[in-house]
């Protein structure tokens, strides 16, 4: 069994909450994801093959899968509520586009070195941060 259904198995199990079968194939798509999900997103994409799944069942999976620690729910200025796979690799940032929405993530560790710099400067201890740039991504300034 995949890291991630153990996780949310045992979660439920904590709260007395059913492991169902609709919880399964939501959690799976998710797991597959490597993008920021929206509800509506999800829910379109599992609808396909699963017709008898509800919105508002993804919608609470999805709150269950944050409550849990598998997902971080991230709000990217477009009005949705995004969910990203939490993950223990290195820590990451996000370019979004505000022409189509486009979230691309990034790494750049002078970045990371700057921030670490100025919370020294100022005698203060970063306990998480998230650094979000918007603007327009190559496809939407026609300078691909």
């Amino acid at each position: 069994m995949a890291q991630g259904h153990k996780v949310f198995r045992d979660f439920m199990a904590r709260k007395g909450l059913k492991s169902t079968k609709q919880r399964e194939i939501i959690l799976d798509e998710f797991l597959k994801s490597t993008s920021h999900l929206s509800t509506e997103e999800l829910y379109l994409k599992l609808r396909k093959k699963n017709p008898n799944l509800g919105y508002a069942t993804v919608y609470r999976t999805l709150k269950l899968f944050a409550e849990c620690g598998l997902a971080e729910e991230r709000h990217f200025g477009d009005g949705q509520t995004r969910y990203e796979r939490t993950s223990d690799e290195e820590h990451h940032d996000h370019l979004v586009c505000t022409g189509c929405s486009t979230i691309l993530e990034f790494e750049d560790p002078r970045i990371e070195e700057l921030q670490q710099q100025v919370a020294r400067d100022h005698n203060f201890k970063i306990l998480n941060h998230r650094l979000e740039l918007y603007g327009l991504c190559s496809k939407c300034t026609g300078k691909e």
